[in-house]
C-alpha cells in the first residue's frame, strides 16, 4: 500500500512538471495558501485553517485524476481549475469576496457551468471514440448531454448548499435584500390570491430594526441566479462544442477545455510500475 502511494505521488509530481505553465501556477497558489494558513493559525481562525487545508488538498486533485484515471487535462483547463479553487476557497471564503464583491459568486458559477459542460462533453466524446463500444452520437445530442451534465452538477451543488444551511446553520445560499413581497400566504381571505407588500424600506424583529433597508430573501434569489448563470456558462460551451464537432475537431479553442485519454507514452504511473517490476 505504501509503495503504491509513493508511486502515485511520484507520478503526480512528474505529471505536474510535464506542464510547466500549470506547474508554476500550482506552486505559486500553494505557497500563497500556506502563507494564508499560517496567518490564520496565529490569528486563531481555525475554521479558515481548515479551508486552507481543504484548498491544498483540492489543488492536487487535477494531477491525481490525470495519474489514476489516465486522463490528460489540457494545460489551459488545469490552470483555470486551479485558479477557480483558489478564488472560491481562499478569496471567496477567507477574504469574503462573496460579500465584498457582489458579482464574485456569479462569475464563479458561470465559470462552473462552462467547465462542467466541458467535462461532460469530454466524457461523451471519450465514449464516442471508444472502438469497443457501439456508441455514436450526433453533434447536437453530444452537446445536449454536456449541457444537461453541467446543469445537473449545478443543481447538486445547490442541494449541497441547502443541506449545509439547513443542518449546520451556515449561509451558503446567500441572502438578498428585497423591497417587495408577493405571496398568497399573506392573503387574509385564504383564497389563493397574491397579496403584495411593496416599498419595504425597514423591517423590525423583536423590537430591533434590521440594518439592511429592506426585507431579507433567504437564499431563493441567490439559488435561482446561480442556476441561471450556470445555464449561461453551459450554453456558451455547448455552442462552441457544437461547431467544434461540426468542423470534425479542427477548432483549437474547445480543445483547450476537453480532457482526453492519456497517451501511453505519458502514463507515468504505468512507467513507474514497470520499472518496479524489473
Amino acid at each position: 500500500m505504501k509503495n503504491r502511494l509513493r508511486m502515485t505521488w511520484k507520478a503526480m509530481q512528474m505529471e505536474r512538471r510535464e506542464h510547466k505553465s500549470s506547474f508554476w501556477v500550482y506552486l505559486i497558489l500553494r505557497a500563497m495558501v500556506v502563507v494564508v494558513m499560517i496567518l490564520q493559525f496565529f490569528n486563531r481562525n481555525y475554521e479558515n485553517v481548515f479551508f486552507c487545508l481543504l484548498t491544498l488538498f483540492l489543488l492536487i486533485i487535477p494531477s491525481f485524476i490525470q495519474v489514476e484515471f489516465r486522463i490528460e487535462i489540457p494545460t489551459t483547463l488545469e490552470i483555470i481549475i486551479l485558479l477557480f479553487i483558489f478564488a472560491a476557497e481562499i478569496l471567496g471564503e477567507i477574504h469574503a469576496f462573496y460579500v465584498k464583491i457582489p458579482l464574485w459568486d456569479t462569475l464563479l458559477h458561470t465559470m462552473n457551468g462552462f467547465l462542467a459542460a466541458a467535462i461532460g462533453f469530454s466524457l461523451v466524446d471519450i465514449l464516442n471514440r471508444n472502438k469497443r463500444l457501439e456508441f455514436h452520437l450526433s453533434p447536437l445530442f453530444m452537446v445536449l448531454v454536456a449541457f444537461c451534465f453541467s446543469m445537473t452538477i449545478g443543481v447538486v451543488w445547490e442541494f449541497f448548499e441547502f443541506f449545509m444551511d439547513s443542518f449546520f446553520n451556515m449561509d451558503m445560499q446567500k441572502d438578498t435584500v428585497i423591497h417587495a413581497i408577493h405571496s398568497v400566504m399573506l392573503d387574509p381571505t385564504m383564497s389563493n390570491r397574491v397579496y403584495t407588500i411593496s416599498s419595504i424600506n425597514e423591517v423590525w424583529i423583536n423590537g430591533n430594526a434590521l440594518l439592511v433597508n429592506g426585507y431579507i430573501d433567504i437564499g431563493l434569489i441567490d439559488t435561482m441566479m446561480d442556476l441561471i448563470v450556470n445555464f449561461v456558462g453551459a450554453f456558451i460551451f455547448s455552442v462552441f462544442g457544437f461547431f467544434y464537432l461540426k468542423k470534425r475537431g479542427k477548432g483549437t479553442f474547445v480543445k483547450r477545455f476537453i480532457p482526453r485519454i492519456k497517451d501511453k507514452s505519458k502514463d507515468y504511473l504505468l512507467k513507474l510500475r514497470k520499472e518496479a517490476e524489473k
